[in-house]
């Protein structure tokens, strides 16, 4: 009975998480500003997805049991309440539904407190029931790895030290809205790098807007990924990774983010946090793309998983460019959304087609060949988007200046709706049928 409220709710979770993906990408077609966006890709699916898988799979992972069944059940209203609040609250006047809030009978600034107090108390269930499970295993010591992966011992136990950390950037991620909606903005502290830095550095703990959100996208759900992922991906695949990649993957992921988060377009620090980062994810992708290329299995997912290790390179380039020249608002717009659909995105579409195979399926169109088109839609409209964003910044007197920029953007954030209707079908039919 207990594993059965487990399932349900992890399989809750993501059910919402992938409509968050419609959701997110039908608002960035609709042209709603990169803040809402952002909190229905990152709040809504990337840690819908997250919550619900981490639910079923962490605790073995730590060779323990989740010791509260329907903590996913309990959080799951919390998340949902969430993502509306923050989702409402930040919406601008300019924001297709924006006027929606001057009829609302909840202001815009309360709805914001209250998504990010419903928000907070949902991670708070998370943290506390994960946390509980696992209280005498922390570290990760004990992976539950045996038999023929005991080969695989060594990475387990890297994968799994960097758990507790998530959780620290995923409360001190989701701490920061609720401060910013009761306009708490510490001072900042001036430090001394001595060598490393001429002059005095000034770096807060509670940023605000895009460095808020690094918190959680490249603290938490980063980190996630490359704590979970190399534990699941070697097996999916077949394969040993290099130790020596993966190490590189989690030490500097682990620290990167807050270097980036405190020193937000500053100067040593915040060129230092792009940097690690950049190492992080080249390493996650060198090991992803060994794993692949090696791989004598053949799954519908692993290419979404590939492409999404490519979208994450590209994703840290756009990123240390604009920290080392400064920031570019139109090169944002592509590094946000590579981030989000691209990296994460595709990443987790590929995950979830080797957890819920699509070949099983007897709805319409749901199988190897449909998850494949959705793949290959949401690929190419995401890099087609990312290319509408390129040609914005050529000289208007380029010869490559013959394309319309806001309509190849148009064309490629289409081609990912429709990629992303395509995926919530598949998981949603398979999700029906195994009821």
């Amino acid at each position: 009975m207990s594993a059965s409220a487990t399932t349900r709710g992890s399989r809750a979770f993501v059910a919402v998480g992938v409509c968050w993906f419609v959701a997110f990408n039908a608002a960035v077609l609709a042209g709603t500003s990169r803040s809402a966006a952002t909190v229905l890709g990152l709040h809504g699916f990337v840690f819908a997805v997250i919550f619900g898988k981490a639910y079923a799979l962490v605790p073995s992972y730590f060779d323990r049991q989740l010791r509260f069944p329907r903590a996913p059940l309990v959080h799951l209203p919390l998340a949902v309440v969430g993502v509306v609040g923050l989702f409402g609250g930040r919406l601008t006047p300019g924001d297709p539904l924006s006027g929606l809030l001057s009829t609302a009978v909840v202001p815009a600034d309360q709805l914001l407190a209250v998504g990010a107090a419903a928000w907070l108390a949902g991670v708070c269930v998370f943290v506390a029931s994960l946390g509980w499970s696992l209280r005498d295993n922390l570290t990760g010591a004990e992976t539950g790895t045996a038999g023929a992966n005991q080969h695989r011992r060594r990475v387990d136990r890297a994968a799994n030290a960097v758990v507790p950390l998530v959780a620290l950037y995923l409360v001190w991620g989701s701490l920061l809205p609720v401060l910013d909606a009761f306009d708490v903005r510490p001072a900042p502290l001036v430090l001394d790098l001595g060598p490393l830095s001429s002059d005095p550095v000034a770096v807060t703990l509670v940023p605000t807007g895009p460095a808020a959100s690094h918190v959680l996208a490249a603290g938490a759900a980063t980190l996630m990924l490359f704590g979970v992922g190399f534990r699941l991906l070697p097996r999916f695949l077949v394969g040993t990774p290099r130790t020596s990649l993966v190490v590189v993957a989690l030490a500097t992921g682990a620290v990167a983010p807050f270097f980036l988060a405190v020193d937000f377009y500053g100067g040593t620090l915040f060129t230092a946090g792009a940097t690690l980062l950049a190492a992080a994810i080249a390493a996650y992708a060198v090991v992803v793309l060994e794993l692949v290329v090696t791989s004598d299995r053949r799954r519908v997912g692993f290419p979404a998983i590939a492409v999404g290790a490519v979208f994450g390179l590209a994703v840290v380039a756009l990123g240390w460019g604009m920290g080392v020249h400064g920031l570019d608002p139109t090169l944002a717009a592509a590094h946000y959304r590579l981030a989000l659909g691209g990296f994460l995105g595709l990443t987790i579409v590929g995950v979830s087609f080797q957890f819920y195979p699509p070949a099983i399926g007897e709805a319409p169109g749901v199988g190897d060949r449909g998850a494949t088109v959705v793949i290959a839609a949401l690929a190419a409209g995401f890099a087609i988007e990312a290319i509408g964003v390129g040609l914005g910044t050529i000289d208007p007197w380029s010869p490559v200046d013959v394309l319309d920029p806001g309509f190849v953007r148009t064309a490629g954030a289409g081609l990912v709706v429709v990629g992303s209707l395509g995926y919530a079908w598949i998981v949603l039919s398979l999700f029906e049928q195994r009821r």
